[in-house]
């Protein structure tokens, strides 16, 4: 069952979301949900490289400037990050502010928290809990022009 913890990421998600752990959270993916011209959802895998937040109340994501879900998020604007990790589940509803900045094949786009759920085992589930997020191998290497391209255009302030 999901409970509102309100509009801004509880410290330790923002701690979560900061990259200040980075290499410890290499290899695991987060879902993030756009929603397409159908309306659908339009699913995509991050990764924590992709995914900065700048503050209790916005996120960045670096996407692909091509795909789908840049287009959906400068079209429709929302989005949901899924965080489901053994020490919480919890869905992060977005709205896009700005227009996103673009570097090279990248797109950046702020996100700003709208609602954070939390979602907790109900008492007839008999605490059943997640025991493993999503993860892949191998873990990228952070020293790769990729990721150091993605990490300095989330990282970089807006001109």
């Amino acid at each position: 069952m999901s409970r509102s913890l309100g509009a801004s990421l509880p410290e330790g998600l923002r701690d979560m979301l900061s990259q200040a752990d980075l290499a410890a959270r290499l290899g695991r993916g987060l879902p993030l949900l756009t929603v397409d011209s159908d309306g659908r959802p339009h699913p995509m895998l991050c990764t924590y490289v992709e995914i900065l937040a700048i503050s209790a109340e916005a996120l960045r994501v670096v996407v692909s400037a091509m795909s789908g879900s840049a287009r959906n998020l400068a079209e429709r604007r929302v989005a949901t990050l899924l965080i489901v990790e053994p020490e919480r589940v919890v869905y992060v509803k977005c709205r896009a502010s700005g227009a996103p900045l673009m570097a090279g094949d990248l797109a950046r786009f702020t996100l700003k928290v709208k609602d954070v759920l939390e979602d907790d085992a109900l008492a007839w589930e008999g605490g059943a809990r997640i025991t493993s997020g999503i993860v892949y191998a191998p873990a990228p290497s952070l020293d790769t022009p990729e990721i150091q391209a993605a990490l300095g255009l989330l990282r970089q302030d807006a001109g």
